[in-house]
């Protein structure tokens, strides 16, 4: 698949330094020379060719709000029905599963540390599970830009 000079230049310019502000695919359309929906139809159409898989910005989540990681032993055969709840969850997003004896992974975000530990405690009631929870000890940074040879790829 040939990508053009303009998706090109999305992809290379706004891997970091997302524009922060009412109207970020104007500013990327502007910094690019196209129109808005230009902008907003070229990433939907690489994000569908599955070119990339995601446009958003990326921020300290200990700055928004608490969060951690958590895990469920679920027993096999109610897996689905235990990951259903855990995404009908407030603040639950990153649900998966794993081959573990802790088979259910799953992020919980909230505002503050009481309201996170109170979504939990009720969680845990619902499910009728333990609910191992892994907070941040240390965090990385890990930067997933990527410098692209366009001239090297087919």
């Amino acid at each position: 698949m040939r990508l053009d000079h303009k998706d090109r230049q999305l992809i290379d310019r706004f891997q970091h330094n997302l524009p922060v502000c009412e109207r970020p695919f104007l500013a990327m359309a502007e910094e690019v020379g196209l129109a808005e929906e230009e902008v907003i139809g070229r990433l939907e159409a690489l994000q569908a060719r599955e070119v990339i898989s995601r446009v958003g910005p990326v921020f300290e989540h200990r700055r928004a709000g608490a969060s951690l990681l958590a895990a469920v032993a679920a027993p096999e055969e109610q897996i689905d029905l235990i990951a259903a709840c855990i995404n009908h969850a407030p603040g639950v997003n990153h649900n998966y599963a794993r081959e573990h004896a802790y088979n259910l992974w799953f992020v919980m975000t909230a505002p503050d540390e009481e309201t996170l530990d109170e979504r939990l405690d009720e969680l845990e009631h619902q499910l009728r599970l333990p609910i191992l929870r892994l907070p941040m000890v240390e965090g990385y940074h890990i930067d997933l830009g990527f410098d692209i040879d366009w001239e090297s790829l087919p």
